[in-house]
């Protein structure tokens, strides 16, 4: 809810006293519009967020990943006093866009060019025609293959 000038502000005490800074994109929303267009603030919410305190913005603190199709496609609730985690917010992001492109699912503690599931979607038949090479199942429902290769 703050303006991108506070954003930019931010990252920068955050690099010089973590010694890291997120690499994702932030918008500013000085007059709530976004905030309020996507429920985290209540639609009556007046002021903008110098007008409020970190307490009044608590929801909006969270990590909101928003698609190209304007949906909310996760959120993140961190409480007040913990940091949000940077790698996580990149690794969720990849996680989308690879199974966006493909018909597959991260496992747990999955990173970018880590094996990966055959979604529960496709049938065994498919599976062959898509994956020649075949897959490690050590259950039926976990079919898992090399992360596929963008082209």
């Amino acid at each position: 809810v703050d303006p991108v000038e506070l954003h930019k502000k931010w990252i920068e005490d955050i690099k010089d006293t973590q010694g890291t800074a997120p690499t994702y994109p932030m918008i500013g929303d000085p007059d709530l519009a976004v905030a309020k267009l996507y429920g985290m603030l209540p639609a009556g919410t007046a002021g903008t967020s110098e007008d409020r305190t970190a307490a009044d913005n608590q929801t909006v603190r969270n990590v909101f990943i928003i698609g190209p199709d304007k949906k909310v496609r996760l959120i993140m609730v961190y409480p007040m006093t913990t940091g949000r985690n940077f790698d996580e917010v990149l690794r969720v992001i990849d996680s989308m866009q690879l199974t966006t492109k493909h018909r597959v699912a991260t496992p747990v503690n999955w990173t970018q060019g880590g094996d990966v599931i055959i979604a529960g979607s496709v049938s065994d038949e498919e599976a062959k025609s898509i994956y020649p090479d075949g897959w490690k199942a050590p259950r039926p429902y976990i079919r898992i293959v090399p992360q596929p290769k963008d082209t």
